[in-house]
């Protein structure tokens, strides 16, 4: 194919010219000077955290492309679903569409160290402007697609955005209303569908593309060469549960040297060894899947397929089907919902084939033979159900993963390795591998990276604190949340308690913030307790716990229900599951309102003596739930209960329902 031998003469093109370049960037680019370990400024730079255990030549984004591009260049680096059939490109050219985008920027005015905010699902588009942001000198800013028009627009003028790429008419509606409100804004570009009306600088995506062409490659690589690693590139707002998002700045630094090593525990095989494929369609304005889909995936010459956009709607699986990657992450909630998924299709299953999965998922690694047989004869036609016949590794991040889901995805022969980390953190700090792993634990810390326990009790928990090349730079003009983060030798306070054992395996126990202390003085995690409802009743969606400056504990329950598949609104209807859990305790409810306010009796018994089990296990009295009650809506990430990521906001729904937790104290 005459195009493929361009293609090939192309890359020895960039490898010779590239070649002296190359070894010239790497030779210890300086760093730009810095006193502390961190700033709040855009344009601050920080001390890097070099010592014995990390002692890596730190590099900026572009080095770490360049680098990935001489060895992986004419490997397929993305694929995207167009009419019906994937479309791939490789890394020479992702590389060569980057540059493009980077130049579109700087000729549309993109000041040094100001933000490009990309608001939309993710794509391919997505990728190109993440890093043509930061090759043209910008920091690139995601934006959660759910956030209403108000939050991005605190997002975009708090990190002083000259340019927003949009994916289609509803992002860049929300824009068109907050408009005057965005000062430093100078161009919108929209990468999907065109635009509906003709507006003063707003581009399409193919209009963005042009534009670049005026601007000359030494200009580009002039703004390449003045970056330094020790200089911020990414910011992630941290969805604050409480208060304004924080800004978390992350430097060139803590992105390359973060990329290479923590999926070394994860075992990602680079793309010269063996090439690993994913899917991409969690948040990328999130740390999780930032690092894991974008930056990673340059780092090792990973194939990337970008998922529909109704992706956690439903339509994941069909693609995961399709693609069958070699590795997947998921948030806790998407684990949940293809146990869900799988459960259902069991309870569908005639009694001879469900006796067989019922075994096939019990039987133990420690009888070889007979697991074997499981596995080939079953468990392997459920994971193709998943989409995850070809897939070794499996990661779960972003919040804590129900032991129930875990067991359960054992029990198919899915070992889920969870990670534990923060933004601030810029990801993994603690990460669970084949050769770190032991249950309930999320891991070992990530080799190169330290940490600390504060604050140890009697019992050996305390609040975990981090240490390494991935420590954010500062909360962007925010100097007393950065004071409140890194203490004065600069280690880094999670807000997290945990222990760790003998081993180094970490636990965690929760957030010190989400710690009910009663009025008794009694300090309650609410997480086990929780969990051990939600394990005794599988008719249950969430459970949130009360009891913080309270004479007792109570507890807010939402039903498992279906979802409205165009709004994500979950509806009256129970799911299939809950309405099967209802048939066997001899009860004909089908939608919420047939139970709620005491009306189906042997719903009411099975949840209280559910209760009773759980408070029998109770470590002391004041642990026990004393009053429940059931909502009429589940929690969604719409209804604002829950954050982008699924995460339970536990302040909206104290102030949502106070109210009803109220009328739990009357007297």
């Amino acid at each position: 194919d005459p195009c493929d031998e361009m293609k090939t003469d192309l890359l020895s093109l960039f490898l010779i010219s590239g070649k002296k370049n190359i070894e010239e960037e790497f030779v210890g680019t300086p760093l730009a000077p810095a006193h502390s370990l961190w700033t709040t400024d855009a344009n601050g730079s920080v001390r890097l955290r070099i010592e014995e255990g990390c002692p890596e030549e730190p590099i900026t984004v572009h080095q770490m492309f360049k680098a990935s591009v001489e060895k992986y260049g004419n490997m397929y680096a993305l694929a995207s679903k167009k009419n019906d059939k994937w479309e791939k490109i490789t890394f020479l050219e992702y590389y060569q569409f980057c540059r493009r985008a980077a130049k579109g920027f700087i000729k549309l005015g993109l000041e040094r160290f100001h933000g490009v905010a990309i608001l939309g699902f993710n794509s391919a588009e997505w990728f190109f402007s993440a890093v043509g942001a930061i090759m043209a000198g910008g920091i690139m800013t995601g934006v959660y697609a759910t956030n209403s028009p108000e939050a991005c627009q605190y997002v975009v003028s708090d990190s002083k955005a000259n340019i927003i790429v949009v994916e289609n008419q509803k992002q860049l509606d929300k824009i068109l209303q907050i408009l005057d409100r965005l000062p430093h804004l100078k161009a919108i570009v929209q990468y999907s569908g065109h635009p509906r009306e003709k507006i003063a600088n707003l581009y399409s995506w193919e209009e963005f593309m042009e534009l670049g062409l005026d601007v000359s490659e030494e200009e580009l690589d002039d703004i390449i060469r003045s970056q330094r690693a020790n200089q911020c590139c990414v910011l992630i707002y941290t969805s604050g549960t409480t208060g304004k998002p924080k800004g978390v700045m992350l430097s060139h630094d803590n992105i390359t040297w973060t990329a290479n090593h923590a999926s070394r525990v994860g075992d990602m095989q680079p793309a010269d060894t063996k090439q690993e494929s994913l899917v991409s369609y969690l948040p990328l304005s999130h740390i999780a899947a930032q690092i894991y889909d974008l930056w990673t995936g340059i780092q090792w010459g990973e194939l990337v397929y970008f998922a529909q956009p109704d992706a956690l709607k439903g339509s994941l699986v069909t693609t995961l089907r399709e693609v069958c990657p070699t590795s997947h992450m998921g948030v806790p909630r998407v684990w949940e919902k293809m146990m869900e998924k799988i459960k259902q299709g069991i309870s569908e299953c005639g009694y001879v084939k469900k006796k067989l999965v019922t075994w096939a998922m019990s039987v133990s690694l420690g009888k070889p033979f007979l697991f074997f047989l499981a596995d080939s004869l079953v468990l392997q036609k459920l994971r193709a159900e998943l989409g995850l016949s070809c897939c070794q590794k499996f990661f779960s991040g972003a919040a804590p993963i129900s032991s129930e889901t875990v067991q359960f995805f054992l029990g198919l022969n899915i070992w889920l390795y969870e990670a534990y980390g923060m933004s601030e953190s810029t990801g993994p700090h603690f990460m669970s591998g084949p050769k770190a792993y032991k249950l309930p634990s999320c891991g070992k810390v990530v080799p190169g990276c330290r940490y600390k326990m504060a604050n140890i009790d009697s019992e050996g928990t305390g609040e975990i604190c981090f240490w390494g090349r991935n420590i954010f730079m500062g909360f962007l003009n925010m100097e007393d949340k950065t004071r409140e983060a890194l203490d004065e030798d600069g280690w880094l306070h999670s807000g997290d308690l945990g222990k760790i054992d003998e081993e180094g395996f970490l636990y965690i126990t929760g957030r010190i913030k989400e710690l009910i202390i009663t009025a008794g003085g009694e300090n309650v995690p609410p997480v086990p307790i929780e969990e051990a409802v939600k394990k005794e009743l599988p008719l249950i969606s969430n459970a949130m716990l009360i009891g913080d400056k309270r004479k007792f504990l109570s507890m807010l329950l939402t039903l498992k229900c279906c979802s409205d598949t165009e709004t994500m609104e979950p509806t009256e209807e129970l799911s299939t599951e809950a309405a099967e859990v209802c048939r066997q305790l001899g009860s004909q409810a089908t939608k919420v309102s047939d139970i709620i306010g005491g009306k189906d009796k042997e719903v009411y018994r099975a949840i209280q003596e559910g209760i009773n089990r759980v408070n029998s296990a109770a470590t002391s009295n004041a642990q026990r739930i004393q009053k429940w009650t059931i909502l009429r809506k589940d929690f969604s990430v719409v209804g604002g209960e829950l954050g982008p990521t699924m995460k339970l906001r536990r302040p909206v729904v104290l102030e949502m329902y106070h109210k009803v937790i109220d009328n739990f104290y009357k007297e």
